[in-house]
């Protein structure tokens, strides 16, 4: 056993060493697409909604496979915790080599179905075309962000979270420079419009992608006889059952967001806009919060790895309180700047006004969330996979589904599809606190010390 390490591991001075550099991680890709959706705001409603629903479908795609990155993580973790780098490492090899299939396949998909997917969601051929236009180069950039995924589950496995944070940052300056340079032509670069977005996140990507695979190279070097670059059908189906039940999950948040889209693309195109603008707002304070859960499911993970269950039980309801505050900070803040905030994002006045009738849903389900990302991570790191896949379904049957299509057949418009956001987060809330008071979750992580 570890027990030395993990207890270290444990302390709040830890958590922080995890937490803050996992921040600006998390953070920056949402920062990122909120830049790019100001820089195509300037061409026009239409370019606007192509955008968000093109960049809705890429995301949805890639976040199905987030347990190369949430996965590997809790699997790096539990060898971390019981003093075996050299197998946390092969989880991150196995994991990258699962991500270019997985990359691949959905190239390759996307091309076959992207058109008539597109048609049904937006339900009108000029925004269709548009966000064609951008998700058929954009697409490009599916196997490296997969890449990046497992490579910051592996190193946030080995509770380094210094080298994800160099990389991302890397990859998204090289894709900060070149989106308005190509899509306005600015610089001597050629004007593509919202392609030139595209083309210049699959760049952007690239160097992060680069990045993750020389950080492989350089641990193989280390120990290479126990971190052989082929792929190994044991680790792999390891992996692979813990991901069912995480691909389940986010089948649940896929179909969430999906319908939630194709609702507001029925109410116009600066509904379309205003709710996507609103959403990156959101996605931005639940992956901020979500860097206390990086640090939970990577404490948790070496804790159970090393058999300390009660500092596993007093570390979750430690981070939570954590996390509640520094959410009502958030929620705080953007209270205070419902007045100016919008206005950053797009000088559309039909967007705008769409983006105000939904502004106050969005600022108070910031606290509540920073409950369920918290304890999400205790759970994650503990590898109770399943409970999460079982309240997810049922909080997006129950809550949020319903809500999103009784607003369309209602007209209800934005605010009804945001009800059913803020039911999905208040049941989510409350079954992720019965779970932990339950303790079940950490008898779960000791049965998978292992595996």
């Amino acid at each position: 056993m570890n027990s030395d390490s993990a207890a270290l591991e444990a302390s709040p001075r830890a958590v922080m060493r995890l937490a803050l550099p996992a921040l600006p991680v998390l953070a920056a890709e949402p920062l990122y697409l909120l830049y790019d959706f100001a820089v195509v705001g300037r061409l026009g409603g239409l370019a606007l909604a192509g955008l968000a629903v093109g960049g809705l479908i890429l995301a949805q795609v890639t976040t199905q496979l987030t347990f190369l990155t949430y996965g590997t993580t809790a699997r790096a973790a539990r060898h971390h915790g019981a003093g075996d780098r050299p197998a946390a490492v092969r989880e991150g090899i196995q994991a990258t080599w699962l991500a270019i299939v997985a990359g691949t396949v959905v190239v390759a998909l996307t091309y076959l179905l992207a058109r008539p997917v597109l048609g049904v969601l937006t339900g009108d051929s000029d925004i269709a075309a548009a966000a064609a236009s951008w998700l058929y180069i954009a697409i490009f950039g599916a196997p490296l962000i997969l890449i990046a995924m497992a490579g910051n589950g592996w190193l946030r496995g080995i509770h380094d979270t210094m080298r994800p944070l160099r990389f991302v940052l890397a990859g998204l300056v090289t894709s900060a420079v070149l989106c308005p340079a190509l899509v306005y032509g600015l610089a001597g670069f050629p004007e593509l419009g919202l392609p030139g977005s595209a083309l210049a996140n699959v760049i952007g990507q690239s160097v992060t992608a680069m990045f993750f695979v020389a950080a492989l190279a350089s641990e193989r070097r280390r120990a290479p006889a126990a971190t052989s670059v082929r792929p190994d059908a044991r680790v792999i189906r390891a992996q692979a059952v813990l991901g069912r039940d995480l691909i389940l999950r986010s089948l649940a948040f896929q179909a969430c967001f999906l319908s939630a889209a194709a609702v507001a693309a029925r109410f116009g195109a600066a509904a379309v806009g205003a709710h996507q603008a609103v959403l990156h707002l959101w996605n931005l304070v639940a992956l901020t919060l979500d860097s206390l859960a990086i640090a939970a499911q990577a404490i948790i993970g070496a804790l159970l790895g090393s058999g300390l269950r009660a500092a596993a039980t007093a570390g979750a309801w430690r981070i939570m309180r954590w996390s509640i505050g520094f959410a009502v900070a958030l929620a705080a803040l953007f209270a205070g700047g419902a007045a100016v905030i919008p206005g950053i994002l797009t000088t559309d006045v039909a967007v705008l006004g769409h983006m105000r009738e939904i502004w106050w849903f969005f600022v108070l389900m910031i606290p509540i969330a920073g409950v369920v990302f918290a304890l999400d991570g205790v759970l994650l790191g503990s590898g109770d996979a399943a409970f999460l896949r079982t309240a997810t379904l049922l909080a997006a049957l129950v809550g949020f589904l319903p809500l999103i299509w009784l607003s369309l057949l209602a007209g209800w418009g934005l605010p009804g599809i945001w009800s059913g956001l803020a039911a999905f987060i208040v049941l989510r809330a409350g079954a992720v606190v019965w779970r932990t008071r339950s303790a079940k979750w950490a008898l779960v992580g000791a049965e998978r010390r292992a595996a």
